[in-house]
């Protein structure tokens, strides 16, 4: 697992990435628990049960969206950026692997024909002008 923090505030976590091969029996927590989304991944085995159970009601107020990837099939390459637009990190997210985006901004480029990924954000969604800022790169 990788966390990528900025370097314009080195405080500030822009990005999280883990990979398929990094699962294990054990939970790993992606997020810090501070953090509007929350992902862990783990390798289950066979017959092991959770108990039956429910999330409790509360209100939670957020003014960030974050988002996250899951790459089913294929591979994209995934250029993330500071929080001054700066390119900060580029990696190539490929099958199984996931991908969080806390702040900063991203851009994504498709390397393989079909590729197949989940994309999940905070929400709720107000449509692109409300929610999307372009970042002018050269």
């Amino acid at each position: 697992m990788k966390q990528i923090y900025s370097k314009v505030d080195n405080t500030k976590l822009i990005l999280g990435v883990m990979r398929y091969d990094e699962l294990s029996e054990y939970r790993t927590d992606l997020c810090p628990d501070d953090e509007y989304l929350q992902i862990s991944g783990r390798k289950l085995k066979k017959k092991l049960k959770v108990g039956a159970h429910k999330h409790i009601p509360f209100e939670r107020k957020t003014a960030i969206t974050q988002e996250a990837w899951v790459v089913l099939e294929g591979a994209i390459k995934g250029t993330f950026y500071d929080l001054d637009d700066s390119i900060l990190y580029e990696t190539v997210v490929g099958k199984g692997d996931v991908v969080v985006l806390f702040r900063g901004g991203h851009s994504l480029e498709v390397l393989d024909e079909d590729t197949l990924f989940y994309e999940f954000k905070t929400g709720p969604y107000y449509g692109v002008d409300v929610d999307k800022e372009p970042i002018w790169t050269k």
